[in-house]
């Protein structure tokens, strides 16, 4: 488990962590100098000139991420990080829209119940491509007349199909 403090109401939350979670935890405390204290920020920025530990800002995590999409030439931001997780989460069947909101801190779950849109926009987006690979599937060269048979006759007959 590991413990939060929610943005808006700065309450204390305990909430579960995959072990890779803890792993990455642990090599994290490694390259920071060791072991934070209970009550310390987990996250921490070092003055190097100092050798000081202070806790990470929201600024400052921005500017991690702005040097970051510079790099990469991507866009990312924290909430996108928030967003992936839920989605992830709200993927996995064993989990309840109920548990999502817990995770995330939605007072009301009309909040969480906005991220089911975006799962709903990639079923679409699935369905389209699922039909769009049949229809390609279908789409054969035309089966030539066999001899002896007019193709007038033919169009006539099955009703200009050919």
């Amino acid at each position: 488990m590991i413990r939060v403090i929610r943005k808006g109401t700065r309450a204390q939350q305990w909430l579960p962590a995959s072990p890779d979670a803890f792993v990455w935890l642990r090599l994290y405390f490694n390259d920071i100098g060791g072991i934070i204290g209970a009550d310390d920020a987990v996250w921490q920025t070092v003055n190097l000139r100092r050798g000081a530990h202070a806790r990470l800002s929201y600024d400052a995590l921005r500017a991690v991420f702005r040097r970051v999409n510079v790099r990469l030439g991507t866009n990312w931001t924290m909430h996108d990080l928030r967003h992936t997780c839920a989605i992830r989460l709200l993927r996995d069947e064993r989990l309840t829209l109920r548990d999502v909101q817990t995770i995330l801190g939605h007072a009301n779950l009309a909040t969480t119940q906005i991220y089911l849109e975006q799962i709903d926009d990639e079923l679409f987006a699935r369905v389209r491509d699922h039909f769009a690979s049949r229809r390609a599937d279908r789409e054969l060269p035309p089966v030539p007349v066999a001899s002896g048979y007019d193709a007038a006759d033919l169009a006539v007959l099955l009703g200009g199909i050919r």
